[in-house]
């Protein structure tokens, strides 16, 4: 099944339940955002130290379900922000193209 941006986003949205759901609540949405990341680097970090900076089947297995949960957040926070998930994307990828044809992929800052 394909799935855009803009689909995920909606279906993101109806199973989302925290408190003032839909009315600008960024907190709670950036909050879930920061948390799961961090659950990822857990199990990154579990990775180098259990078995030794090897990916199992398993930690990949788990890995999988906790970016889905990031990419939840990222929807969650969009819509709270009222910004479009597909275009968010759509604009990241416009910005690295342009960055590459200009050999700036490397540096720092977001205006480069």
């Amino acid at each position: 099944m394909a799935i855009d941006f803009r689909t995920y986003q909606a279906g993101a949205f109806e199973t989302a339940v925290y408190p003032n759901r839909g009315k600008g609540n960024w907190t709670y949405a950036g909050l879930g955002l920061a948390g799961e990341t961090g659950e990822i680097s857990e199990k990154l970090k579990k990775a180098i130290r259990d078995d030794g900076g090897v990916i199992t089947d398993v930690r990949r297995a788990a890995l999988k379900k906790e970016l889905g949960d990031v990419l939840w957040y990222v929807a969650a926070l969009c819509t709270e922000l009222k910004l479009d998930m597909q275009e968010v994307a759509e604009e990241n990828l416009a910005k690295l193209a342009k960055r590459k044809v200009e050999s700036q992929l490397h540096g720092d800052g977001d205006d480069r």
